[in-house]
């Protein structure tokens, strides 16, 4: 008997080993898996209010009164609703109903005092849309290596979210 449990020794570390090593690698994925639908429902939250600012801010808002948005106003908007993500990682793209889209890192579009959507495609009905981008970072890159990309990049995934309203008056 004593023979039997000295030649056991051994395989309960191999089992371990053979069992932990894919736990381990499940475990980071479910982590990894669950921070990225976080940055991905943030980014959709975020572009949604800045769409529903925009479109409360057209055309019979602006005349006699002066409460027409800018995009600086808008990105502030989409940044305060994007809690913990990167103000310059994160691509705002801003597309009225006519007329072209303006696009840029968050961080420049909040210095923007362009009145936004633009004149001409502020009116009630029109469709204004919000688009948003941001490079998700992933350390399961680690497992990717010669995965046929550099290794600079391959652990990045774009995510993107956007959204498009009416404007309301």
């Amino acid at each position: 008997m004593t023979g039997k449990r000295r030649n056991r020794k051994g395989s309960t570390m191999l089992e371990f080993v053979l069992v932990a090593i894919p736990m381990i690698f499940i475990l980071i994925s479910v982590f990894e898996i669950a921070r990225g639908m976080w940055v991905y429902h943030t980014l959709a939250y975020a572009v949604r209010e800045g769409v529903r600012y925009a479109t409360v801010h057209g055309s019979g808002c602006a005349a006699p009164r002066t409460c027409q948005a800018t995009i600086g106003q808008i990105t502030s908007t989409i940044q305060s609703a994007g809690v913990g993500l990167d103000a310059n990682a994160v691509t705002v793209t801003f597309t009225p109903a006519s007329g072209s889209a303006t696009t840029d890192t968050m961080t420049n579009q909040i210095a923007s005092t362009t009145n936004w959507p633009p004149t001409g495609a502020n009116a009630p009905g029109q469709n204004v849309k919000i688009a948003l981008k941001y490079p998700f970072r992933t350390i399961l890159a680690v497992f990717w290596v010669g995965a046929g990309r550099p290794i600079n990049d391959s652990g990045v995934f774009y995510l993107a979210a956007s959204s498009s309203e009416p404007i309301q008056f």
